[in-house]
């Protein structure tokens, strides 16, 4: 094991405790930064390019079709394939925290639909669940089981709030542990069925999960109830005949004693489990290799990387998988520093780089890091958050760049735009006004003087309104500016005025005949 130190160009607040990492296509991409996206990325889902011990975040792109995909921090991520020999995988995200720390009940599918000069277009599509829907959650994991040619996700364990009819005023955010229910999700026709084992006893969150054919094996984790973290070890195996599923729980022995770890796969049978908390107030410094075969078990202790004072002496870390048998840490700067506090950040090998796609697509361990805000004084310590660097990226040339001198002061503006003298979002609790904000956006240009961007639930726009006004070429004036703009428009072109033919001159009746002179006079008047 090899452990070395990554410096970041840029834009490194971007980083904080509770991101995910996928892998598309031998690239890794980062998702989950705090905070709500800014419209130079509106998704929030960034490349993650590391050369030579230096990392970049490129914003990434997302088809024309695809549904808004809020920073979801702490959900639960996993790899999967329409069928075991299929080589193309997507990835199932569900629940995690919003920004606005609100919990997401949420079914998202990302996938890779296009690749060109490098650059990879995703494609995210919303689920629709019926049947026992998972409640809103955090914490937890996901992951697909395989069984006699078909396929099932399996949800279990997480983090939720009280009901909102327990709630009082001085535990309105009080999170506690899920029921220990074992949730079957059918992704072909959105079906999910809520089983109950008795060999699961405790609501688990943090936890470790392996996943193999038909088989998932779950280690560790942390129990809000009991403020434990036991050294627990199930294996739940899903058999998918025609009829009804079966699901079974086994208790294994070897188990080990840990929470918020982080997996990673090094071969086709063995996987590596690095960091994590084995106390409330005592990081987990060793690591664990895991073999799988002959369907058993085997956890052992491995050597350790020699690690860094820094990484020894820090009351949290966290990171996520790089693939590859490549863990990504973090760890709180110094805070006695002068400067605002920071992250360091380490690339920690657990293998060589010989590591085939297949096999990193197995790998399916937890959210990053256990929850800051919301458990134990020592792993719920405060959120270290930052302020990033005024410079942008110095990406290269086939990926767009984010610059961050684009987006005005938050703080004073709210969600980079300024609105209007009437506005009453409040910039802490600002949500897309609409669901699909990827493409109904929620904000319309003023053509204004320099131009300005405007709330559409401030300008009481209707969805189709809006839609319309964004899709035509016409300018657009907000409610205190479309007075002035009236007064510039150009006049309207009279129409030429029609010339009646003679003989409707003529009035009927005695007396009424045109003399030769009037009809004459007429005709110069009309002509």
């Amino acid at each position: 094991m090899s452990l070395q130190m990554v410096t970041v160009g840029n834009n490194i607040a971007l980083i904080q405790p509770g991101f995910s990492l996928m892998h598309f296509d031998g690239q890794v991409f980062f998702f989950g930064q705090k905070g709500w996206p800014k419209r130079a990325c509106p998704t929030g889902v960034f490349h993650f390019d590391v050369k030579h011990n230096h990392l970049k975040l490129k914003p990434a792109v997302f088809s024309k079709d695809s549904c808004y995909l809020p920073p979801l921090r702490y959900p639960a991520i996993c790899t999967f394939k329409g069928s075991f020999e299929s080589e193309q995988h997507q990835y199932i995200i569900h629940g995690g925290k919003t920004p606005n720390n609100e919990l997401s009940d949420k079914i998202y599918v990302m996938s890779a639909v296009c690749k060109n000069n490098k650059r990879i277009t995703f494609r995210c599509i919303e689920k629709d669940l019926v049947g026992d829907v998972p409640e809103a959650r955090y914490g937890h994991s996901i992951d697909v089981v395989y069984s006699r040619g078909k396929s099932m996700g399996v949800l279990f364990g997480g983090r939720s709030y009280v009901p909102a009819a327990q709630r009082t005023t001085e535990k309105w955010n009080r999170v506690v542990d899920c029921l220990p229910h074992v949730f079957l999700v059918d992704f072909e026709f959105g079906c999910s069925t809520s089983y109950i084992l008795p060999e699961l006893q405790d609501g688990l969150s943090f936890h470790v999960s392996i996943a193999r054919n038909d088989t998932i094996y779950i280690l560790g984790g942390h129990s809000l109830a009991n403020n434990i973290r036991p050294a627990n070890l199930y294996r739940i195996r899903v058999d998918l005949p025609l009829g009804s599923p079966a699901v079974s729980c086994t208790v294994l022995s070897g188990g080990i004693s840990v929470s918020s770890a982080i997996l990673t796969q090094t071969s086709n049978d063995e996987f590596v489990i690095v960091g994590g908390y084995q106390l409330e107030d005592k990081k987990r410094m060793v690591c664990n290799i895991v073999s799988l075969e002959d369907n058993k078990i085997e956890i052992r202790e491995m050597e350790t990387p020699d690690w860094t004072p820094d990484i020894k002496h820090s009351k949290i870390w966290f990171g996520g998988n790089m693939g590859n048998g490549t863990i990504f840490l973090g760890i709180p700067g110094d805070n006695k520093q002068a400067v605002s506090e920071t992250f360091y950040f380490y690339m920690l090998k657990c293998a060589e780089d010989d590591v085939n796609e297949d096999q990193k697509t197995f790998t399916n361990s937890q959210t990053s890091t256990e929850d800051t805000g919301d458990s134990t004084p020592f792993e719920d310590s405060e959120e270290f958050c930052f302020s990033a660097e005024a410079y942008s990226f110095d990406g290269d040339d086939e990926f767009d760049t984010y610059n961050e001198d684009d987006e005005e002061d938050e703080s004073v503006t709210g969600y980079w735009i300024t609105c209007c003298r009437t506005c009453d979002v409040d910039i802490n609790t600002w949500v897309p006004f609409y669901s699909t904000e990827l493409n109904k956006p929620a904000m319309i240009y003023c053509s204004h003087e320099d131009g300005h961007w405007v709330h559409a639930q401030c300008m009481d726009l209707a969805e189709s309104t809006l839609i319309q006004l964004s899709e035509g070429s016409n300018k657009y004036y907000c409610n205190e500016h479309v007075a002035i703009a009236r007064a510039l428009q150009t006049p309207k072109r009279a129409l030429p005025l029609k010339k009646p033919p003679l003989k409707s001159l003529r009035k009927k009746g005695p007396g009424k005949i045109l003399t030769p002179a009037k009809k004459s006079f007429l005709r110069r008047l009309f002509n």
